[in-house]
């Protein structure tokens, strides 16, 4: 029998009835679901992620590879919660010293350590080493390579301006196969403050403390002679680019820029060429060091024993305070547990000191590393350790 207009409409309410059941059904069961996984932590909110920059300035000596830190550790931190961006400003040593005095930045580099008047400005200051560089005595002569024979003595003449030409007999007979030019020397020197030229000049005195006496010691002095440039990089591209002339300059940077440097005469008695080695073989003759508050100016890595020390090596340091809240309001607890963090990261190896080689910086002897373990774990911010 066919159905009759009623029983269709019977038939229509009672498939509609059905499906707003089943659709009510499946929210229900939609809505346990997220319940149940609400409770068990299966959904979160997205984490937002908080990007800290670590304001720090100073030498020029250890940028090479406080930049490449930067770069890594931004990357290292990129898959947490918080990226940690790491800005360094290579101004020179008296540069930093002054905005970590002033607490413009949150941490500064030297290589220079503080003296007793810088101490008592910023009192609270840790010295932490940070890596070790080699001074090298870069020269620029036409068709003589790297390997120039020279000494403590030698050198003192030639930056008094005292020794003028490069076939100077005291130069000449350390070099007798050597065909020298009767050019004269143009002496370059940095015209900042810098840490460089603390460690160039402490090397000068410790060869000849008569000729070159302690008021030409230091981060600036008034050079007897010379062309003034700014920063590592400054008097490496003024010797490159000056004919006949020799400066100091931080190995990394003779290496980057391809330049030629001499071998110097250690106590020893042998001619040795800065490298990553000769670096090393002075690196491990680590003297006492003092706590990371206290005076480090007599710490030294000059003129270290051994057959294969290079002669000219200096620790360089990062400046840190110790209670992290004097800094003022732009350091915040956040802030200041990133910057220990890093500080740790620096030291260690998996962590910064494993970049240190590949940059012609040897890495940190254990003993160094244990000392400043000590120093970031002292670190606090309003009384609290940061380090855990």
């Amino acid at each position: 029998m066919a159905a009759t207009p009623e029983d269709m409409e019977r038939l229509r309410r009672a498939s509609g009835r059905s499906r707003v059941w089943i659709v009510l059904a499946v929210v229900a069961v939609v809505v346990v679901l997220i319940a149940v996984a609400a409770l068990a932590g299966w959904f979160s909110p997205p984490t937002q992620k908080v990007t800290i920059t670590l304001l720090g300035a100073g030498a020029t000596f250890p940028y090479p590879l406080i930049s490449k830190w930067s770069s890594a550790y931004e990357n290292a931190t990129a898959g947490g919660p918080t990226v940690v961006h790491v800005n360094y400003q290579s101004i020179g040593s008296g540069g930093g010293i002054a905005q970590i005095t002033a607490k413009t930045v949150d941490f500064a580099g030297t290589d220079a350590p503080l003296k007793p008047s810088e101490r008592a400005a910023a009192p609270g200051l840790l010295h932490i080493p940070e890596t070790i560089g080699a001074v090298t005595a870069a020269y620029h002569l036409t068709g003589i390579a790297s390997g120039l024979n020279l000494t403590g003595p030698v050198l003192v003449q030639i930056f008094l301006g005292n020794v003028v030409n490069w076939n100077d007999a005291s130069i000449q007979s350390l070099n007798p196969t050597v065909t020298l030019p009767s050019t004269a020397i143009h002496v370059v020197h940095r015209s900042d403050s810098s840490g460089t030229t603390f460690v160039w000049t402490s090397y000068l005195h410790a060869s000849d403390s008569t000729n070159w006496n302690s008021s030409l010691v230091g981060k600036s002095i008034n050079w007897p002679v010379g062309i003034g440039s700014s920063g590592n990089a400054g008097v490496a591209g003024t010797i490159i680019n000056t004919a006949d002339s020799v400066g100091y300059v931080e190995l990394a940077y003779a290496v980057q820029n391809g330049m030629t440097v001499a071998k110097i005469r250690n106590p020893a008695g042998n001619f040795i060429l800065p490298s990553l080695s000769t670096a090393a073989a002075a690196a491990s003759n680590v003297p006492t060091l003092p706590s990371p508050d206290g005076d480090w100016q007599n710490v030294t890595l000059l003129n270290a024993a051994g057959a294969n020390s290079y002669p000219v090596v200096s620790f360089t340091y990062l400046l840190v305070y110790k209670e992290l809240s004097t800094i003022g309001s732009s350091m915040t607890q956040a802030k200041a547990k990133a910057l220990v963090d890093f500080l740790w990261w620096a030291v260690h190896d998996p962590g910064g000191q494993s970049y240190s080689e590949a940059l012609a910086y040897p890495k940190l002897p254990q003993a160094v590393i244990m000392h400043d373990e000590d120093a970031i774990n002292s670190i606090t911010f309003n009384g609290v350790v940061l380090h855990t």
